[in-house]
């Protein structure tokens, strides 16, 4: 797992007792609301209040940017699917493991010839035997 680089511009900055505190200025009452709720569901489901801000701060973030309400945005931010939509897909666990698209990025990666002609399952075969 990488390890957290930081927030982007816009994010919860921490205030003097450590806390995070929802920057007034970038967020409007809406994506306040957001990230309120997103937290508090977090914490709900059992991760740490430090965890849960990170959390609700980068899908918040994640969010304005494919709104274009935000000043800076990483090409993932504005193509990829919501945060909301995509659940655990990237997490490579549940039902169905990675997903295509992760194990074609492998196969790429590892140079597996005829990779884009593969099935999932081939491609599950292809990247588990190297």
């Amino acid at each position: 797992m990488r390890a957290y680089a930081g927030p982007d511009p816009g994010t919860p900055r921490a205030s003097e007792d450590g806390r995070a505190a929802v920057p007034q200025q970038a967020w409007n009452d809406k994506r306040e609301r957001q990230y309120e709720h997103i937290k508090q569901s977090q914490e709900e489901r059992g991760r740490s209040e430090e965890r849960a801000e990170e959390i609700a701060a980068r899908t918040v973030n994640k969010n304005r940017a494919q709104a274009g309400e935000s000043e800076q945005a990483g090409r993932t931010s504005v193509d990829d699917v919501s945060p909301q939509h995509r659940g655990g897909k990237r997490s490579h666990s549940g039902a169905q493991g990675r997903t295509k698209r992760q194990l074609y990025a492998d196969a790429k990666r590892q140079n597996v010839h005829g990779r884009s002609g593969m099935t999932k399952a081939q491609l599950q075969d292809a990247v588990k035997d190297r």
